[in-house]
């Protein structure tokens, strides 16, 4: 990352995983980095295991995002902002209960939108760039994952639009968003017993944390603005949503691939 854009970047949802490998990336590239999370003590030994600062916030609250933004300029001018705070829950919508559809539309889209909206907010007058972390998922259809995939495939859409309003507005503000696929990190293993996780294993290996947050200060750096990892899997995923009827049968052909992987890593 170029050393312009240098100054304090916010993470949200980064006491591990994707979030966690983000920040000690930009830490390395000179940002002084503000992590947020909702468990108290895991953002606190991730904030004293990277150098950062650890700030204890809930996605879902614009007011928590305004106060992480806040605390974030205290260290220096906002120039990165990385909403990668979400939730899986696995199973078919008429099954999952009414507090886990709505957590994941809160953290997952709401989250974002907030949090987009304070990066902006805290970013206009100098500039900088904002990712949005997506799936893969938002690219087609996840039996399985309905929920889930709605929630990012909106990611997406929102931040495409985004770009295009802040290109509007003349800010000097990159909107990006990254779509991976299933990777080995808690969010995806703390489903991995439940059936309708099978898709996430039709791989023959999730992607790692590392590869992910690669890829992520990558698409920071530049100008592009929608990227999917791997771009094999976006295209098979993206023939799905524009032909459905032709790949749901060869979804379910790949969840049973997935079903025995899953079943043999549980």
């Amino acid at each position: 990352m170029a050393s312009s854009m240098a100054g304090s970047a916010v993470v949200t949802g980064a006491a591990r995983g994707f979030g966690k490998e983000i920040a000690r990336r930009l830490i390395a590239r000179g940002h002084r980095v503000l992590i947020t999370d909702l468990d108290v003590d895991a953002v606190g030994a991730a904030a004293a295991e990277l150098g950062c600062t650890g700030v204890v916030a809930d996605a879902r609250s614009a007011a928590d995002h305004r106060r992480a933004a806040a605390a974030a300029a205290e260290l220096g001018p906002v120039t990165v902002w990385v909403n990668n705070a979400g939730v899986l829950c696995a199973g078919k919508v008429w099954e999952l209960s009414e507090d886990d559809v709505a957590r994941q539309v809160e953290v997952n889209l709401l989250g974002v939108v907030h949090g987009s909206r304070a990066a902006v907010e805290a970013m206009r007058g100098r500039g900088g760039h904002l990712l949005n972390l997506a799936s893969m998922s938002a690219h087609g259809p996840v039996p399985g994952l309905a929920v889930y995939a709605a929630t990012k495939a909106a990611v997406l859409s929102f931040t495409t639009s985004l770009a295009g309003d802040l290109a509007l507005a003349g800010l000097p503000i990159r909107a990006h968003t990254l779509c991976p696929d299933a990777a080995d990190t808690a969010l995806v293993r703390a489903e991995q017993a439940h059936a309708d996780t099978a898709i996430l294993f039709s791989r023959p290996t999730l992607l790692t944390p590392d590869a992910v947050a690669d890829a992520a200060v990558e698409l920071l750096a530049g100008r592009r603005i929608v990227r999917s990892l791997p771009p094999t899997r976006a295209g098979l995923a993206r023939f799905g949503g524009l032909l459905p009827t032709v790949a749901l049968p060869v979804l379910t052909r790949l969840r049973k691939r997935g079903d025995r992987r899953r079943r043999a890593a549980s």
